[in-house]
């Protein structure tokens, strides 16, 4: 009898226990979310209550492609430091925070050379993939990997050996030029996007595997090109679905084929190219002239580094280059008294072409004014570059963040902040002249477009090179017009990297 009465009772038994266990789970999560907000190690930091509970806003926001904008907005209202998910915190680097302190750096001290002992802030994993092959990058690599393979690729990417390079650039920028001139005479808008991708892609293919991509010759982005740009935005969103806890692993399980397959595809692409170039020996010396000549030594570079690194090259080194290209012209074309300054500028110190070297556009001083204030106001780069806090955490402008807490200084935030740029939102490249005293207070500790520390962007020169040259080819030869269309074109999503239209111009050829 016993037995019958308990049988018919378990069900009701295991509800209970179910609803109770439920109920326990909730109450649990609640209450550690409760304490995490207002209690917690980071609840001294200001930002909204609901982003501090919750990862789903930042990752909505990701989705989206707003929050760049979202980040910048936050600071605005609650200052440098902003607390933007349970485990992460915003940085716009101004020298002066709420609690007192002064002459603190956030770049410095998240992305900074260690000293006196202290752990570096590893890359945050959940952000940063690991190649296809297994095999890391000199963007992806543990600190070890990334000073052997940066020594190695030093040599490659100096000023010296760029500037060997210059018959290259030279003559991309030429038939960049002839390109342009055609579509001038008639009298269409052109697309000046789609050109500078054309030309940058062409010139890191030549450099990266001695044979460029016929982009700019046939005036159309190669099928591997496009590939890269259509998955761009699904490899972001999928990096902030792993944001929410416990989808890694389901996101490794069931990542779609679709993406997956372009994932190999770009891959591949770079790395059979790569083999071409091995088994050829260039008239000239590019890129991996430089790399083999540490190969099958010690601290050299293995093979499959080498194919890792040149499928980073191919989009680290051109979409970045063609953006800042492309918001620098927009902003060019959006301030004319600006724009006539450069020209004069550019058409007074060159009578020819030919006159036109990269030592000689090194000297200009507005022409580089005008390129750091491009970058300012449109950084290639507009989103933070997310580190971990090591173990046992570590202090950052004079407070204490717990270990395994991501941090950032927010690129777009900093350079558009009032705190740190007077006339932030202005384009007036004066500012880095030292010949106005309105910008004096200006922050210029804060504008780091390529990073700092000992994993800041390699590829600087050569992105220095490339935009002083193509840009002076553009203005030189070309006086141009913005056309309605585009009059809105820095209104953009941001998925890793800007989400650009098309920038419609209309050329026409100076006469000399």
């Amino acid at each position: 009898m016993d037995v019958e009465r308990l049988s018919l009772h378990t069900p009701d038994l295991v509800w209970r226990m179910l609803t109770f266990t439920i109920f326990s789970y909730l109450a649990y999560q609640v209450a550690t979310t409760i304490y995490d907000v207002w209690f917690g190690p980071l609840s001294k930091f200001p930002g909204p209550k609901l982003w501090a509970a919750s990862n789903l806003p930042l990752v909505c926001m990701l989705w989206r492609g707003q929050d760049t904008q979202a980040k910048h907005r936050l600071h605005t209202q609650y200052g440098p430091v902003v607390r933007v998910s349970p485990t992460e915190i915003s940085y716009i680097d101004a020298d002066t925070y709420a609690n007192g302190l002064s002459g603190k750096n956030a770049w410095k001290e998240i992305y900074g050379h260690r000293l006196s002992g202290k752990r570096s802030f590893a890359k945050d994993r959940r952000l940063y993939a690991i190649p296809v092959n297994g095999t890391t990058s000199i963007l992806s690599s543990d600190d070890a990997s990334h000073s052997r393979q940066r020594r190695v690729l030093s040599h490659a990417f100096s000023d010296k050996a760029l500037k060997e390079e210059e018959p290259l650039f030279k003559r991309w920028a030429s038939l960049l030029v002839d390109k342009l001139d055609a579509l001038s005479f008639t009298d269409a808008p052109i697309d000046l996007v789609a050109y500078y991708n054309f030309t940058t892609f062409d010139i890191m293919g030549e450099l990266t595997f001695a044979e460029s991509l016929h982009m700019l010759e046939g005036s159309e982005y190669s099928p591997w090109v496009a590939t890269i740009f259509a998955s761009i935005k699904s490899m972001t969103r999928l990096r902030a679905v792993r944001l929410i806890p416990g989808m890694t692993t389901l996101l490794n399980i069931f990542l779609t084929n679709a993406i997956r397959k372009k994932q190999v595809s770009h891959f591949k692409y770079s790395a059979d190219r790569v083999d071409r170039r091995l088994e050829t020996t260039p008239s000239k010396p590019d890129l991996w002239s430089f790399v083999l000549k540490k190969a099958g030594q010690e601290g050299g570079m293995s093979l499959s580094e080498m194919h890792s690194n040149s499928a980073m090259f191919m989009i680290a080194g051109t979409e970045t280059t063609a953006t800042l290209l492309s918001g620098l012209t927009y902003h060019l074309l959006r301030n004319p008294a600006t724009t006539e300054r450069l020209t004069r500028e550019l058409r007074s110190a060159f009578i020819t072409d030919k006159d036109i070297t990269i030592e000689a556009l090194q000297q200009l001083p507005y022409l580089s004014a005008c390129i750091e204030e491009g970058m300012r106001l449109y950084p290639p780069v507009p989103t933070g570059l997310p580190r971990q806090t090591p173990k046992g955490g570590a202090r950052i402008c004079g407070e204490y963040i717990p270990e395994d807490i991501t941090v950032s200084v927010s690129q777009w935030a900093t350079y558009h902040s009032e705190a740190n740029f007077y006339d932030a939102e202005s384009f007036i490249p004066e500012r880095w002249l030292e010949q106005d005293s309105r910008f004096e207070n200006d922050n210029h500790a804060a504008f780091q477009p390529f990073s700092t520390g000992p994993r800041n962007c390699i590829g600087r020169n050569l992105a220095y090179h490339e935009c002083r040259l193509l840009l002076t080819e553009v203005f030189w030869n070309f006086d141009l017009e913005l056309m309605p269309e585009s009059s809105k074109w820095t209104n953009q999503k941001v998925f890793s990297f800007w989400d650009k239209s098309p920038l419609w111009v209309k050329l026409r050829r100076v006469v000399r």
